[in-house]
């Protein structure tokens, strides 16, 4: 390349990191030499060179997922404000994709990664961390270890803020229904804890393996079956694609929303406000969350950073689906 622009090997160096030494004609021939061989920079041995990287590494659950996909597109609008750009991968809540994920991370560099994991991290992950790789975990506030930083809803004021409404639109029988369980936790516990508080509220829960629609329509068409008086009037499902799914099931058995039964998501999707009956549910401030978990993953790097925990507030949405 040097030979085809007449110019120095250590002329293409400066072109390629520091173009302010380089005169705008030599500039333009060395480009132009690039152009017609088709050099392609290797980013990764620049990174390396320079001893830091720009590129984040993002894993989620499942970018089906509308929830998913909406923050990883926030982290993305946040990181490049920064300077920085996010490759995503979906673990599509496998544990072997998950780890092919953050080995491919750790291979390529990158500054730093961004991890909604379905459980607590692996030994393996804590080690990495622990070797200096900055790593912040979404969304997972029922985690006790303080060796991560974490960021995400307060899960537990969300399902707070779902009994009290529920409660105050005059439901004594309600149903929490969601899973995996360690996913869910902190939403439940935040449900259980304000209606035990109260005394008169009836709780239980309902588990599911997925977060789907087609789980909450499974839940639908179970809870439809079962005797009027032994029938919730109020679910508070642990996303808005169950809630919605079990919204479905119960309306084509014959049941009323919210009638018979008040329907109540979390996440406040897309979905929930064109939903049969626009569906009350519990907003992400999703834009917030990304902003916080790129601020995190770049104060991984500063001497002396302490791990956090940021939980960021919920905003109750009320729709038709719980209230008349």
């Amino acid at each position: 390349m040097a030979d085809r622009a007449g110019v120095s090997i250590g002329t293409v160096s400066n072109v390629l990191n520091r173009p302010d030494h380089v005169a705008p004609d030599t500039m333009v021939r060395v480009r132009t030499a690039m152009d017609q061989l088709g050099y392609v920079p290797n980013e990764l041995a620049r990174q390396l060179k320079r001893g830091g990287g720009t590129t984040l590494g993002m894993v989620v659950l499942n970018l089906v997922n509308p929830f998913f996909a909406e923050l990883a597109h926030a982290c993305q609008v946040a990181a490049e404000a920064a300077g920085l750009t996010v490759i995503l991968g979906s673990s599509d809540q496998e544990s072997e994709r998950e780890e092919r994920y953050i080995s491919l991370f750790e291979r390529q560099r990158v500054e730093g990664m961004l991890l909604a994991l379905q459980d607590v991290p692996t030994t393996r992950l804590q080690l990495l961390h622990q070797r200096g790789m900055p790593i912040v975990v979404l969304g997972r506030s029922g985690m006790e270890s303080g060796d991560f930083c974490l960021t995400g809803l307060d899960g537990y004021r969300a399902g707070a803020l779902a009994a009290q409404h529920l409660v105050e639109s005059g439901h004594r029988r309600i149903t929490f229904l969601g899973g995996p369980t360690n996913q869910v936790s902190d939403r439940w516990s935040g449900l259980e804890s304000y209606c035990d508080k109260l005394g008169e509220v009836q709780v239980d829960r309902l588990n599911t393996l997925d977060q789907t629609i087609l789980e909450g329509r499974r839940a639908g068409s179970e809870i439809a079956a079962r005797p009027p008086s032994e029938r919730p009037d109020a679910v508070f499902a642990a996303n808005d694609q169950l809630a919605i799914g079990l919204q479905q099931s119960v309306l084509e058995l014959g049941l009323r929303v919210p009638g018979d039964i008040a329907v109540m998501g979390c996440d406040d999707i897309a979905q929930a406000q064109t939903s049969s009956v626009p569906l009350t549910t519990i907003r992400q401030p999703v834009s917030a969350i990304a902003a916080e978990a790129i601020r995190l993953v770049r104060a991984e790097r500063e001497p002396g950073h302490v791990h956090s925990t940021s939980l960021l507030a919920p905003e109750l949405v009320v729709r038709h689906s719980t209230v008349q």
